[in-house]
């Protein structure tokens, strides 16, 4: 069974490996020192993320339509944005709120099986909304759909960005 181990610094120490390069012992976390750790990490909610998602799609299918005057390519652009944003809320659900996810919060294995889980029922998702984009949308542009599909996407870099800034900003 593995153990957390302490990546501080100050608490490495160099020992000889077996080729004759520098190796280095990780000491494990005490039990207080792991809540400690735990408390300094940032949390990212993924509802956050989520809403994050609507605002940039929201954002785009009017930047889209002022840009263009073109109803078509704003329905295009938004319809492209719900493609990512509707799948990411019904996976931050199955993962956070369902009844499966509360059954299975106390194993990771179980849990890492119910995250599998949702990612395949998103990615069916995404695939049958882009299938359909044709018949739904009238007059479809494919081009202002691919536009609001990859800003919603690149704000899942966005948000990595933004935390890995605030953990680096909190010490």
């Amino acid at each position: 069974m593995s153990t957390m181990q302490r990546v501080d610094p100050e608490s490495q120490t160099q020992a000889e490996g077996a080729d004759g390069e520098q190796a280095i012992e990780f000491k494990p976390l005490t039990r207080e020192e792991a809540l400690q750790w735990r408390a300094r990490q940032p949390s990212l909610s993924l509802w956050r993320l989520v809403g994050l998602q609507l605002v940039v799609g929201l954002s785009a299918g009017a930047l889209a339509w002022l840009l263009t005057q073109s109803a078509s390519v704003a329905w295009s652009v938004l319809y492209g944005a719900a493609a990512v944003v509707l799948p990411s809320a019904l996976m931050a659900y199955g993962l956070t709120s369902s009844a499966l996810s509360r059954l299975l919060a106390g194993y990771a294995q179980a849990a890492f099986a119910g995250f599998l889980l949702w990612e395949g029922v998103k990615i069916l998702l995404v695939v049958a909304m882009l299938w359909s984009a044709p018949w739904i949308v009238p007059e479809l542009n494919w081009l202002g759909l691919l536009a609001g599909l990859v800003l919603v996407l690149k704000v899942y870099w966005f948000g990595f960005w933004i935390q890995t800034r605030r953990a680096n900003l909190n010490g």
